[in-house]
């Protein structure tokens, strides 16, 4: 049987690759520190003989015999890893640091979630996996953008310096059910605002655009990686190429969702970036991957989570009054 860790495993992603892993036959180990996953991610698989949550956090050293790490612990949304991103910075630096030293020592295999955000504000469009970059390493968003770039760099040096076998995914955009319906991301705002009937926030003119790709498209992406040869160390972007501008998100979401809301419009967030498309050339060709579920698909599966979680915490607010 395969023993696989996940860090970060009960955040949004990672639950849903234990599940996946889980129903495969593997071994999972889940560690979280719950500081943005949450325990109802996973409650379904806490009774499964093959599956352990361990309550730790990352920046701190851990060992465990395993086959197999996915280093998935990070906030990943702008509200959340601006909240402490001194933590935000060590999680991702000191984080896999620790679980790189882990692999190495355990001969595991070890693959990196890294992000879009590696690009920063970028110059061209697509982005493929060449381009370096328009990154502020001194703003507000730089603890993330720069803590992942520095992830990156320990990867590719741990497997230069000591053969540790690494995969580096660089995910654009990733949304559907178990996200946090309050983590401030662009589709999760836009469908509680929507379903809630509020004012829909939009930033800026709404032009600036995103590729929005369905968590299992993601999964898929992520496995095919792990599972890749071993000569694979280089990063690769997962992500729908489709590109929407946030006007236009926010106009299906109001088709999809029957909402009365309107659309109101506040300044743009420093240095927040006008433009992402991933060049996924490179995932097509050597993962033989691209993404099946069109946004309108996957939006319709995630408002009905969405709506799911807002009717069950009026129950939860009616119990307690």
């Amino acid at each position: 049987m395969k023993k696989v860790l996940i860090t970060g495993g009960a955040g949004f992603l990672g639950s849903t690759l234990s599940r996946r892993l889980v129903n495969e036959g593997c071994q999972v180990y889940c560690l979280d520190n719950l500081s943005t996953g949450f325990y109802k991610n996973i409650i379904d698989l806490l009774p499964h003989p093959n599956f352990e949550f361990i309550l730790h956090d990352v920046t701190d050293p851990i060992h465990i015999e395993v086959d197999e790490i996915y280093n998935l612990a990070c906030p990943a949304s702008p509200e959340k890893y601006q909240a402490d991103p001194i933590k935000t910075m060590r999680t991702s630096v000191i984080g896999a640091m620790n679980l790189l030293e882990l692999a190495t020592k355990t001969k595991a295999k070890i693959l990196q979630a890294s992000t879009s955000e590696v690009y920063g504000d970028p110059k061209i469009s697509p982005q493929p996996e060449g381009y370096f970059g328009n990154v502020n390493i001194n703003g507000i968003r730089s603890c993330y953008d720069e803590g992942k770039r520095a992830a990156e760099t320990l990867f590719t040096d741990y497997h230069r310096q000591y053969g540790t076998r690494i995969k580096i995914m660089r995910i654009f955009n990733t949304y559907g059910p178990a996200m946090d319906m309050n983590d401030g991301r662009v589709v999760s705002n836009f469908i509680v605002q929507a379903l809630k009937n509020e004012p829909i926030t939009i930033y800026g003119e709404g032009s600036q655009t995103r590729s929005f790709c369905y968590v299992d498209d993601n999964i898929n992406g992520m496995l095919k990686l792990m599972k890749s040869p071993e000569e694979i160390t280089f990063p690769i972007n997962i992500g729908n190429p489709v590109e929407f501008n946030m006007l236009e998100l926010a106009n299906l979401i109001l088709n999809l969702t029957g909402s009365k809301s309107k659309l109101v419009y506040k300044n743009l967030p420093q240095d927040d970036p006008l433009q992402r498309k991933p060049n996924i050339s490179l995932a097509r060709q050597v993962l033989s991957w691209e993404p099946r579920i069109g946004l309108a698909d996957g939006l319709l599966k995630t408002i009905a989570y969405f709506q799911k979680e807002i009717d069950q915490s009026l129950v939860a607010v009616k119990v307690n009054h």
